[in-house]
């Protein structure tokens, strides 16, 4: 079986940290640079539920403009911030869904993984989590 990315370019679009204006995301400027990336040939974005306004910008600077099939997204899971739960950090998920609107990710990421942070993964049994997913896709 091939290697699910391997027809991917090297290079990512990483959207933790993207322009602001007024201490808020500049969409207009991330539309740009997703375009520039996009001409370039490239399709890999890289977002998380715990970058603040990322998912939401990834859905208004790509997911709203570019036909799905023509970009990978990758998405994370930080079963560490502020989850109390299995519950809560399987939750994240949805979240990640409902804010890209991206419809399903290509990549889902247990996030920063290392430390005091990988208990809460293996706490909440995360592993079971995106097993069962994987199958179902």
């Amino acid at each position: 079986m091939p290697y699910l990315g391997e027809n991917i370019k090297k290079l990512g679009f990483g959207l933790m940290r993207l322009p602001q204006k007024d201490n808020i995301i500049d969409i207009e400027q991330t539309k740009q640079m997703v375009d520039t990336f996009m001409a370039a040939g490239f399709t890999y974005f890289d977002t998380a539920w715990a970058y603040p306004g990322s998912e939401d910008a990834v859905r208004q600077a790509l997911v709203e403009r570019y036909p799905r099939e023509k970009f990978q997204l990758a998405t994370k899971n930080a079963a560490w911030i502020n989850c109390e739960t299995r519950e809560q950090a399987i939750g994240q998920f949805e979240t990640s869904l409902r804010q890209t609107g991206a419809g399903y990710f290509d990549f889902y990421l247990l996030h920063n993984l290392g430390e005091g942070r990988t208990r809460f993964f293996d706490d909440y049994d995360m592993w079971s989590f995106v097993q069962e997913k994987k199958r179902r896709a």
